[in-house]
């Protein structure tokens, strides 16, 4: 068996063309020989057929385009038969939004929170039924249409809560895309919806700023600012940003999961009128206190019972010294008068 190229037939589509090619697939134009219509198809490299990694991704990829039928999602498609390993996509007209941020840079931010507010239904919509996308990033965003509307593609890595855990050696070593990672996906672990709200976080962010929460000059720089530092806030690049969209930005890329929206529905919420929206540090309903002011309330706290404690000590050896002439008497009367004193 040989790499599929422009010409071939594969099952019921002839490819028709090359759309782009990766270290490890290629995705093809091609038509379908029932239906006459185009499609997508997305061919691994021979050489990746045998990997057992590889396959299982492959094979969750095409469990996961039976499932979706959302409007701002690529919909798979299900070939009457298969003789070799590939997937069948609806073909989309449209440009992805790298090349938008590429000629635009920072976008307006009615069109920003247009195509954040999208994707964020798209994510939600896949975290209603179990699927968590884990590698959200302009390149894997489609713009649409008059109006440029949102598809989402490419579920190489997503996660199936149903399925078992992905291995992670192998193929790339820690999955996902540097500059849209969590910071618990460089750990190495598995990752929840909160984990596609930080993408979409990081997106907003570059889409508002026209550059990326962190400026660090290799990926291991990245990494470890990502795990350890704070993010530049958008309003130092782009002074009209609302301070209330900006706080939303700054929770969604929280380092600490916890600290994020909880879920791209919430988020949604927030995008859908941010100026009406009170953002939260923390998921948990109650928590007021801002996250990067928490460890001195933590500090003061345990001053203030030190403090506490120092008083009562203080006020308890007061109170053993005014004390000690009285029970000095008491000891006195006894030894003159025995024990009938009280």
């Amino acid at each position: 068996m040989r790499d599929v190229g422009v010409g071939d037939r594969v099952d019921q589509y002839v490819v028709t063309d090359v759309v782009a090619r990766s270290g490890m697939a290629s995705i093809f134009k091609a038509v379908d020989g029932e239906s006459g219509g185009a499609v997508a198809l997305k061919v691994p490299h021979v050489q990746y057929e045998g990997d057992v990694v590889f396959f299982e991704r492959f094979q969750r990829e095409e469990e996961i385009g039976k499932r979706v039928d959302h409007p701002h999602v690529v919909r798979g498609l299900a070939p009457r038969e298969k003789s070799r390993m590939y997937l069948a996509m609806e073909w989309v007209e449209g440009r992805s939004l790298r090349a938008e941020l590429r000629s635009s840079g920072a976008l307006a931010a009615e069109r920003a929170l247009q195509i954040a507010g999208e994707l964020c239904d798209a994510l939600a919509y896949l975290h209603r039924n179990g699927i968590v996308h884990r590698d959200v990033k302009p390149e894997n965003v489609l713009l649409v249409g008059p109006g440029g509307a949102v598809k989402l593609l490419d579920f190489g890595i997503a996660l199936l809560e149903s399925a078992r855990r992905l291995t992670w050696a192998g193929l790339s070593g820690t999955i996902g895309t540097p500059d849209y990672m969590a910071p618990e996906q460089i750990r190495g672990r598995r990752g929840d919806a909160r984990t596609d709200v930080y993408a979409v976080g990081t997106i907003l962010y570059e889409m508002l700023t026209g550059r990326l929460p962190y400026d660090a000059p290799n990926a291991a720089a990245l990494l470890h600012a990502k795990t350890h530092g704070e993010p530049a806030r958008p309003r130092a690049f782009v002074r009209d940003i609302p301070a209330s969209l900006e706080a939303i930005v700054l929770r969604a890329i929280a380092r600490d999961p916890r600290d994020r929206h909880g879920s791209a529905e919430e988020l949604l919420r927030d995008l859908r009128d941010p100026f009406a929206a009170v953002p939260r540090t923390r998921a948990s309903p109650g928590d007021s206190i801002p996250r990067p002011h928490r460890r001195w309330a933590r500090r003061l706290l345990l001053a203030s019972l030190v403090f506490a404690m120092g008083l009562v000590s203080r006020a308890w050896l007061d109170h053993e010294r005014s004390s000690a002439p009285a029970r000095s008497a008491v000891a006195e009367l006894r030894q003159a008068h025995g024990a009938g004193v009280p």
